[in-house]
């Protein structure tokens, strides 16, 4: 018999992006709720029976959401914003989707909750917005629903939910500030957890799991107390009401170790914990030895990555699992964290040869992976001497897979100090910019790409798979730029830009433009609600391959007598937003690509161009969630390589970067050291609170703070963004803010994006009259 297996969690899109487009078929009316329900419905009974068929043991359930599982943590608390519930919907579901999304029609107009990076990871969730205590109650049946639904289907799964005390210290107050967590709020909470403990008791769950992934980070006294009060409660309640059937419950931590809290997690009692051994190994591993594994407690060995497109290297999980059971008497193997990062399947990726292939394993195939090292980690020394499986598996393992490039080497090796610096200062080039630029006071622009209709995705595909010719594809590219050109001019934006038609995605497009990348035809991931990515793979040493902006940039920009900007990914978020190479580190990786994006800016530069933003989205997503960490294992190297890639432009040339949807305060000294001249990034949702930051921090880098959130369907009104201008010059010099939306129009129809900026360049122009009027008294 093999060890217990665990799934934490599987990817919910399905395995063609189902659920994805059954939503914004009903989105745009053209599907209904009950065709949403039963999509759903037979998403989760598929997810199952194929975990079960592959020999999982413990098959989670209420990992599946329409949207995120926060946002379902918050309804399921009955942290619920009035404003939503005035809304008066029949349906649960339109309530999550106008939390999730904002909404505007007859029943009113609300802006959505606020959406951050969760943890390091590139899914977003919906900050949950707690204002009385009183008001929390168990408010969803969900959870149950989806057990009941399984157990139907023949599968007794393990429910999953997302922790009280992650949830407690992700959520924010009306006004987005840190909560002020009191014995009231706790008790609620709390209470709420014991009753869905209880009653899974009843319904007979074996396993409960709730994951408390904010137990990796830094903690204090207050942390560890909070912790204990709230677990206290709902390890009391495992057996149900009746003194009947007793469920297990389960601490999943992931994203890192818990090194410092380990000793009050075993003492207190939990019947399984949940261990990192990918990103928290060695931390996690030294805490079980100093302070062992309680009697009747079960370790859950996350040796599975959740988190890469790699396979997994048995022998090194076997290590792992083997020193585990030196300590505690019960040892499960399971996925580090859900799979919910990493793509369906690589059934299907006809396009990758199958020596490379082999070397991949997506969601589906660490269902088997983990398997596998479930059985082998209960056979002895000489059985997994002559497992065929074992042996196959350290044959992918077994010398080099990629050959270096010699040239890219020499590159980095001749790179000097000076080399990261750019010259004059900050200060001296924004003068030369503003006589060179000549631009308003509060300009107004984008942040790069618009509408991505129907039309231009299927002519895209059309030249991908050669069914129109080239020429034919760049007189219609050209079209398209005319065309927003034209409009941009019309509504009055001072800088301009191109509009991407071209690109797919903003990674993806640069990587197919690089030496060694690949690419998959399906592996998508789901980065927020419906939105999914598709990233690229590192493959190997990476170098550019030919100009990939220059062309439709010096284009765009002949065409107008504006300033057009170009538009490029930074090395870090190209990096971040691909499957990195893990044979070589991601310092490496991202100095390879500063290299070929630097290539990118000088001839942009070259062509024309003076205004350049260099995209660095996911900067913040990376930074280690130990604080001490920040430093030494990230910002040293990712700052530098931003500097690398702008610094040998002219000083007039005046470099943007943006940033989207992370906490940006407490690294704000380091954004500034990156050096940009302009930086514009997500304020819309988070009524502006880093603008406080920076102005503490004596800021340097002109700011662009949204003024309004794309990723909602409503067009906000000239009257609300004049308000929203107001805000932002109490808290920003004028002469250093920029105005704009707070990220790229990719997503977004042309029916709300036009009228959109519309508004808000008559917001930036009625301000500008009024600060006239005024400097004139």
């Amino acid at each position: 018999m093999s060890a217990l297996t665990s799934v934490s969690g599987f990817p919910r899109i399905g395995r063609d992006r189902e659920l994805k487009k059954v939503i914004e078929a009903y989105w745009k009316g053209k599907s209904s709720l009950d065709q949403v329900r039963a999509t759903a419905k037979q998403l989760r009974a598929e997810h199952w029976k194929l975990q079960a068929d592959s020999g999982v043991d413990l098959v989670a359930s209420n990992d599946f959401s329409y949207y995120d599982q926060v946002l379902d943590t918050a309804i399921m608390l009955n942290a619920i914003p009035n404003r939503y519930r005035r809304l008066s919907f029949a349906n649960t579901e339109d309530t999550l989707f106008a939390m999730a999304r904002g909404y505007q029609g007859a029943e009113g107009d609300v802006t959505a909750l606020p959406m951050k990076k969760w943890f390091t990871t590139n899914y977003h969730y919906l900050v949950p917005e707690i204002d009385l205590p009183a008001e929390i109650k168990l408010n969803s049946t969900k959870p149950f629903d989806e057990f009941k639904e399984a157990k139907a289907q023949g599968i007794v799964t393990k429910p999953v939910l997302i922790g009280p005390y992650t949830f407690l210290e992700l959520a924010r107050n009306p006004q987005a500030e840190e909560l002020e967590i009191d014995g009231v709020l706790i008790n609620a909470v709390a209470d709420v957890y014991a009753q869905i403990v209880q009653e899974f008791a009843k319904l007979g769950a074996q396993w409960v799991q709730l994951d408390e992934p904010y137990l990796v980070l830094d903690k204090d006294e207050g942390d560890v107390e909070l912790f204990k009060s709230l677990y206290s409660a709902i390890l009391s309640a495992r057996t149900d009401s009746s003194g009947g059937s007793r469920v297990k419950v389960l601490l999943n931590t992931y994203f890192g170790n818990i090194a410092d809290i380990y000793e009050t997690v075993n003492l207190l009692g939990f019947d399984g914990i949940g261990l990192d051994l990918i990103e928290g190994r060695n931390e996690n591993l030294a805490a079980v030895e100093k302070y062992g594994v309680a009697k009747n407690t079960t370790i859950f060995a996350g040796v599975i990555n959740g988190r890469n497109i790699w396979r997994n290297n048995y022998a090194q999980s076997l290590g792992l699992v083997d020193a585990l059971k030196i300590k505690a008497d019960n040892v499960a193997v399971s996925t580090a964290s859900s799979l919910l990062h990493v793509p369906f399947s690589t059934e299907g990726e006809n396009g990758l040869e199958p020596d490379i292939l082999k070397h991949f394993s997506f969601a589906v195939e660490k269902v088997g992976e983990l398997v596998d090292v479930a059985t082998l980690a209960d056979e002895d020394d000489n059985s997994r001497k002559h497992s065929s499986v074992l042996a196959e598996n350290q044959a992918l393992f077994d010398g080099s897979r990629v050959r270096p490039d010699r040239s890219v080497s020499a590159r980095l090796a001749a790179l000097a100090a000076d080399d990261f610096v750019r010259h004059p200062a900050r200060p001296q080039r924004r003068e030369l910019q503003c006589e060179a630029l000549g631009l308003p006071e509060l300009p107004t622009t984008t942040i790069g790409s618009f509408p991505q209709t129907t039309e231009i995705r299927a002519t895209r595909a059309k030249a991908r798979k050669g069914e129109i010719d080239e020429k034919t594809y760049d007189v219609f590219i050209a079209a398209q730029i005319d065309q927003v050109i034209s409009c941009q001019e019309q509504i009055g934006l001072d800088v301009l830009v191109h509009g991407e038609f071209e690109r797919n995605d903003m990674v993806e497009y640069f990587g197919q433009h690089l030496n060694g990348y690949l690419f998959t035809e399906n592996a998508w991931v789901q980065s927020y609600g419906t939105r999914c990515v598709k990233p690229p793979i590192v493959w190997g040493d990476v170098s550019r391959a030919e100009p990939i902006t220059v062309r439709w940039s010096r284009y765009a920009q002949s065409r107008t007598g504006h300033v057009v900007k170009g538009m490029l990914t930074g090395p870090v978020t190209i990096l971040n937003w691909s499957w990195p190479r893990e044979d070589i580190s991601n310092e490496l990786q991202t100095q390879q690509l500063a290299l070929a994006i630097r290539d990118e800016v000088l001839d942009l530069e070259a062509a024309g161009i003076r205004v350049i933003q260099i995209d660095e989205a996911a900067l913040r997503e990376k930074l280690p969630l130990r604080r001490s960490d920040w430093h030494k294992k990230y910002l040293d190297w990712a700052i530098p390589a931003f500097r690398l890639v702008h610094s040998a432009v002219r000083p007039t040339t005046q470099i943007h970067t943006h940033m989207c949807y992370s906490e940006f305060n407490d690294i704000i000294k380091d954004i500034d050291d990156m050096d940009a001249d302009v930086i514009s990034f997500e304020a819309s949702r988070g009524d502006l609170v880093v603008l406080d930051a920076i102005h503490d921090a004596r800021f340097e880098t002109e700011v662009g703070p949204g003024v309004y959130d794309i990723h909602s369907p409503r067009i906000p009104s000239t009257k609300e963004l004049v308000g929203r201008i107001h805000e932002i010059l109490k808290k920003a010099d004028a002469s250093r803010v920029w105005i704009n939306p707070d990220c790229g129009l990719k997503t977004r129809g042309d029916e709300e994006t036009w009228p959109s900026l519309q508004h808000m360049v008559e917001a930036a122009q009625i301000v500008r009259s009024e600060r006239a009027g005024e400097s004139q008294h």
